[in-house]
């Protein structure tokens, strides 16, 4: 058996725990949160064990970032690079009802909830987070920290950006590139490429907010391999639609 440790104390931890009630392969050696007063509370009776520092005490474990924004996952990555964590120390989780066809690779570090379904050579990059009943179609690359919430359907050869953010139920035509950092809202239907750090909403999905004039967050060069076909051609400028929220997981 493979100890195991989570980092942070968070609504995405919850549901790891509940997948890995059903991995006896891993031993749940405890939760490590930076947040103050966590340290001796618990999620779902499992104790919150101290910071990130605390790494250091387990050398044997493998560890999982159970965080729900791609940039806040990618700030701790670094973190625990600083404490000499490598990649081969990162778990990587996938639900029991997904089937990975021999033609997807999953990064290290990623989390696949139920329901997800991969059809032929799909890519996640390194700690990528996919919600539950995501659809991934044919030739799509995920890049790392990306976060696909709960419901998102993506056409084929569909690229989605480092550290981008897709919120619930939205849905991206074929050929399509989402960009690095980019927000889409839930519900919302993307028909053309959104740029990086853009936030998207609607039906069609136009923008809401703009990029802001630095970098959001330094994310590292993406581990996922481009496509091999160009992307396909944005399409007219899409016409008014209903703004949607951006949401999903914490």
């Amino acid at each position: 058996m493979t100890e195991l440790l989570l980092v942070g104390a968070s609504g995405l931890a919850r549901e790891v725990l509940n997948l890995l009630r059903n991995r006896p392969e891993y031993v749940l050696v405890g939760i490590l949160d930076d947040l103050p007063g966590l340290q001796g509370s618990s999620v779902d009776g499992v104790p919150v064990l101290g910071g990130l520092d605390q790494i250091t005490r387990y050398p044997a474990a493998r560890i999982l970032i159970c965080v729900g924004r791609g940039e806040a996952r990618a700030r701790i990555s670094d973190r625990l690079a600083g404490l000499g964590v490598t990649d081969s120390r990162y778990a990587r989780l996938v639900h029991h009802s997904v089937e990975v066809p021999d033609t997807c690779r999953i990064g290290v570090g990623s989390i696949v909830l139920a329901g997800v379904v991969l059809t032929a050579d799909v890519v996640l990059g390194r700690h990528t987070v996919v919600m539950p009943t995501v659809t991934l179609t044919h030739g799509d690359r995920v890049d790392d920290f990306a976060t696909l919430c709960a419901g998102v359907s993506l056409g084929g050869n569909v690229s989605v950006g480092a550290g981008a953010y897709l919120g619930m139920n939205a849905a991206v035509r074929e050929g399509v590139r989402i960009g690095r950092g980019a927000v889409l809202g839930m519900g919302s239907a993307v028909l053309e490429n959104l740029p990086d750090r853009e936030t998207w909403v609607g039906v069609p999905a136009r923008r809401l907010r703009a990029a802001a004039d630095g970098p959001l967050v330094p994310l590292p060069p993406t581990s996922v391999p481009a496509p091999e076909a160009p992307l396909a051609p944005a399409l007219a400028t899409p016409v008014r639609g209903t703004p949607a929220l951006t949401g999903g997981i914490e």
